[in-house]
């Protein structure tokens, strides 16, 4: 029987509207380099046997900002939304991605990632039939809205001993992953476990397991968002 294999997909053909900039947000400077390449380098923990870079179509920055990696493949599979996008990727390595091989989604804006959340994430789920995902258990206490705009109030107080925030690595079996994202493709999933949970409420496999992650797996989204990340860079060097 072959060895199952891990295969890294990095979601980035988004343009990163909430973070205005000449370039997408995965090109900003973070700590003197582009963000994406801090991300590609705390990736490199994980022995895959390919890292695939899923790009916008026309995207000409990779190239001139990041350039040739090894094991990694710069791809231009980008879709409309992330979950066309990571299926893109699927397709893009289908041929080589056995059934029970490991898929592992990041997002390219989380260049924090510690190392030893994703030696965590990898060794909790060796032996799952399904996959799982990073997440912090919710440390805020938690308001249910009432959906009003202008202003809003409370219409309940949430237990927050059962909410967690999820993060990625998502990783997920591929014959597991494909099916989930390609039952519906009309729905923009916005992370790979809420098409696994879906995939789950039929019967066809276990819901996704959480792996407890890290505070300092910060996802950047705003301009704000850069200096936090680089001060946890810093620290954690």
């Amino acid at each position: 029987m072959a060895a199952t294999r891990t295969f890294v997909i990095v979601a980035a053909a988004g343009g990163g509207s909430r973070l205005p900039g000449p370039r997408p947000k995965q090109y900003a400077d973070l700590a003197g380099v582009p963000l994406i390449v801090r991300t590609l380098d705390r990736l490199r923990a994980i022995r895959a046997s390919a890292t695939i870079v899923a790009l916008a179509r026309g995207d000409d920055d990779y190239a001139r900002l990041v350039g040739a990696r090894d094991g990694v493949e710069a791809v231009p599979c980008g879709g409309a939304t992330r979950a066309a996008t990571v299926r893109n990727a699927l397709a893009h390595l289908a041929p080589r991605a056995a059934a029970g091989d490991w898929i592992l989604v990041h997002d390219a804006a989380r260049p924090c990632v510690p190392t030893d959340a994703l030696e965590r994430l990898v060794d909790a789920l060796k032996d799952d039939d399904v996959g799982g995902l990073l997440a912090v258990p919710v440390a805020d206490t938690l308001k249910l809205a009432d959906g009003t705009n202008g202003a809003p109030r409370v219409r309940r107080t949430e237990d927050r001993r059962m909410w967690w925030g999820a993060q990625t690595p998502q990783m997920f079996r591929h014959r597991i992953l494909a099916a989930a994202l390609s039952r519906d493709t009309t729905i923009a999933w916005t992370d790979e476990a809420s098409a696994v949970e879906a995939l789950a409420a039929t019967g066809a496999c276990a819901m996704p397991r959480l792996v407890p992650g890290d505070p300092a797996n910060l996802k950047v989204t705003y301009a704000a968002d850069l200096a936090l990340a680089a001060a946890i860079v810093a620290a954690q060097r």
